[in-house]
């Protein structure tokens, strides 16, 4: 039977887990490390660099690395004024008052760059456990709306995943 795995879809961090021998096994990254920097950099020659080589990135190429994306998946652009000011990358009104980030002249939807983490999330619990993943359940904060619930799904299905659930990060925990 395919396997499901648990992924904490967090702002700077994320995490993805499997459930066997009875218990949640944090699965390692393929660089080695449990967490995975939420953080999506976009190159000069068009690659998309995700985790820990996105992050390096951000010091070099601050205007064209992503990260803290979860402070405006699912939200207006009315609504990220204050988050908006304190990000190195520009974000701007896209259409339906939707926000976008704009990146090397192109918009890019919050749900897009949550979309890299969760495949790179996936894709290194694929390596690990030998079998392609392809259902899932993402954790979010208890205080998301359902506007942000629905972006978040929907960053799974742009990953190519099945979310089998959205869960609040406290449920999770318990």
């Amino acid at each position: 039977m395919a396997k499901a795995v648990g992924i904490d879809l967090g702002t700077t961090n994320s995490v993805v887990a499997v459930w066997e021998h009875g218990k949640a096994t944090v699965i390692q990254n393929a660089e080695g490390s449990r967490t995975t920097p939420s953080v999506v950099a976009y190159t000069k020659d068009g690659q998309r660099l995700v985790g820990q080589v996105a992050q390096r990135q951000s010091i070099l190429n601050p205007d064209s690395t992503i990260y803290s994306t979860k402070r405006f998946i699912g939200r207006k652009w009315g609504e990220v004024d204050e988050e908006s000011k304190i990000v190195s990358y520009k974000v701007v009104k896209g259409p339906s008052d939707a926000v976008r980030f704009e990146v090397r002249g192109k918009q890019v939807a919050p749900e897009e760059v949550s979309a890299q983490v969760l495949r790179k999330l996936v894709n290194d619990a694929s390596s690990y456990l030998g079998e392609k993943i392809k259902d899932a359940v993402i954790t979010i904060p208890a205080y998301f709306n359902d506007a942000q619930r629905q972006a978040t799904k929907a960053a799974g299905e742009i990953a190519g995943l099945n979310v089998l659930r959205i869960i609040n990060e406290p449920t999770a925990a318990a």
